[in-house]
Parts: C-alpha cells; sequence; structure tokens
C-alpha cells in the first residue's frame, strides 16, 4: 500500500510491455484476417458466446453501420456510455477487455489507416455482426490469393 501513496511521476510506462501487447494485438488480427480468407463467414464461431454476444449487440446498437466503423461515433462521450453498459453484460468472458484491433471497413484488409484500436468485446460484436449479416463474405474472393502468396514468401 506505500507505493501507492507516491507521487504518479514516479512511475513510468514500460515500453516493453507496450510493444509486446502490439505485437499480440497484430498477431490476433492476422490471424482473425487470415481466418476470414479461408473460411466463410457465416459459419464462422469467434466465442462459445456468439448467440448472445449477436443478440445484444443488435439490441442496444440497432442501427449501428458495421460495414464501415465510424470511429468518432465510437469513442464519442455518448458511443463510450453505450459501450460501457454493453461490455458490463460480458465482464464474465476471459479476455473481453484486451485491447484489439478491428478493421474499419470490413471491405479492405488490416493496414494502419484501416485499424481502429477497440477492446476485445466490441472486436467481437462487430464482427460477429459483419459474419451474420454477410460484410466480411467478399473477403475470402478478394484476398485468398494474396494471402497464400505471403505464406510461401
Amino acid at each position: 500500500m506505500d507505493v501507492l501513496s507516491r507521487p504518479a511521476e514516479e512511475f513510468v510506462n514500460d515500453g516493453t510491455v507496450e510493444e509486446l501487447w502490439a505485437v499480440k494485438a497484430v498477431d490476433h488480427a492476422e490471424v482473425h484476417f487470415n481466418l476470414l480468407c479461408s473460411v466463410d463467414p457465416r459459419l464462422l464461431r469467434l466465442t462459445p458466446y456468439d448467440d448472445e454476444i449477436y443478440e445484444q449487440f443488435r439490441r442496444m446498437f440497432p442501427d449501428m453501420n458495421v460495414q464501415v466503423i465510424n470511429e468518432n461515433e465510437l469513442k464519442s462521450p455518448e458511443g463510450k456510455a453505450k459501450w460501457r453498459a454493453y461490455m458490463e453484460k460480458f465482464n464474465r468472458l476471459e479476455d473481453y477487455s484486451y485491447g484489439t484491433l478491428l478493421r474499419a471497413n470490413a471491405d479492405e484488409e488490416f493496414r494502419p489507416e484501416n485499424a481502429i484500436l477497440v477492446v476485445r468485446i466490441q472486436f467481437w460484436a462487430i464482427e460477429i455482426a459483419r459474419n451474420r449479416e454477410g460484410h466480411n463474405d467478399s473477403i475470402r474472393n478478394k484476398f485468398r490469393g494474396s494471402i497464400a502468396s505471403k505464406d510461401t514468401e
């Protein structure tokens, strides 16, 4: 407890931890994108709770456009408050609050200009909706060859 009473200026972020997080987030993004290129997204299950995640998502965000995510709406004060209420329903899930990269535009691949940092439950909710609503269908045809060529390099 003594350490908690010390001035905040004495503590710094550990760059190694941030680098490890970034590597893990990029790895997760690549694995997810490779799955979309290999499997019919409508058949893909991201968690054992996909049905509940999707039902709650569409109940709380019935009009959200998951094709192209508006980061400003997602991270506005109103958006954050609504997402916080959504996330509370899933705090029992392991890793639900991990930082995760989400493609802003479902038709495009992961790249810095198309990546938004979100928490894992937001990623699951949006990607499950994209899968079920057909927004990820074009990925397999559009990028399958480019993934195969990266694997042979």
